[in-house]
């Protein structure tokens, strides 16, 4: 190889090398960038600059993939909402450990995944429900839907506590369940304000003592 051919083949400095995206990579590029995006300001205060910035595309290339905002952040809801299940499953069908346990573990994997970016980041579901009154129509609907799903599994989870004796058995799974989210999404949101897991540590500690210490008589 001669000098000139060597001198032609030789990327530019401080040229990033041409890459070429299809059409889905960019989408799922986008997508993963709004979640950064998203759990960190919410929908209404994300920017579309903001995403694009973190992975350097065009803006055209955005409004190839989503006509809107709107249908950006629902593809990134729909997106959370599929990981977080994924993320729930991983720990409350965790037959290693009893029921109750594996939801201490899913609390302390989560106090840690909000340590590990500085308390920045939080529930994106928890965002949007600040901002409801807010947002497209199609929003509540959907996040209805995401909480129903994340009720279903928790409370399937605590069904298998009353069969192995951790709860009563006329414990009210369907309603403990959404007990433990509304007062979760606030656990998150004070983790955030105070930079700590503690809120996320008291909230459970709270939860699981009320859940199973049998009433007065």
């Amino acid at each position: 190889m001669n000098g000139e051919t060597a001198a032609r083949q030789k990327p530019l400095r401080g040229r990033p090398p041409k890459v070429e995206r299809n059409f889905t990579d960019t989408r799922q590029e986008l997508i993963r960038s709004g979640l950064e995006v998203l759990t960190e300001t919410g929908y209404l205060s994300a920017g579309i600059d903001a995403v694009i910035k973190n992975i350097a595309v065009p803006k055209g290339s955005f409004y190839h993939c989503f006509k809107s905002k709107q249908e950006f952040g629902m593809a990134v809801l729909a997106a959370y909402g599929d990981f977080f299940a994924h993320k729930l499953d991983k720990f409350l069908t965790d037959t290693q450990r009893s029921p109750l346990q594996r939801m201490a573990a899913f609390v302390h994997h989560a106090g840690q995944g909000m340590a590990k970016y500085d308390f920045r980041r939080g529930c994106l579901v928890g965002n949007l429900l600040q901002e409801t009154p807010l947002l497209p129509e199609a929003f509540p609907a959907r996040l209805k839907a995401i909480l129903a799903d994340w009720e279903t599994r928790v409370a399937t989870c605590l069904d298998e506590a009353k069969a192995c004796g951790e709860l009563l058995p006329d414990a009210a799974s369907r309603e403990l369940a959404r007990v433990f989210w509304s007062g979760w999404e606030g656990a998150v949101m004070r983790a955030k304000l105070f930079r700590s897991v503690e809120p996320l540590d008291q909230y459970w500690k709270f939860f699981h003592h009320s859940i199973t210490t049998a009433p007065a008589a």
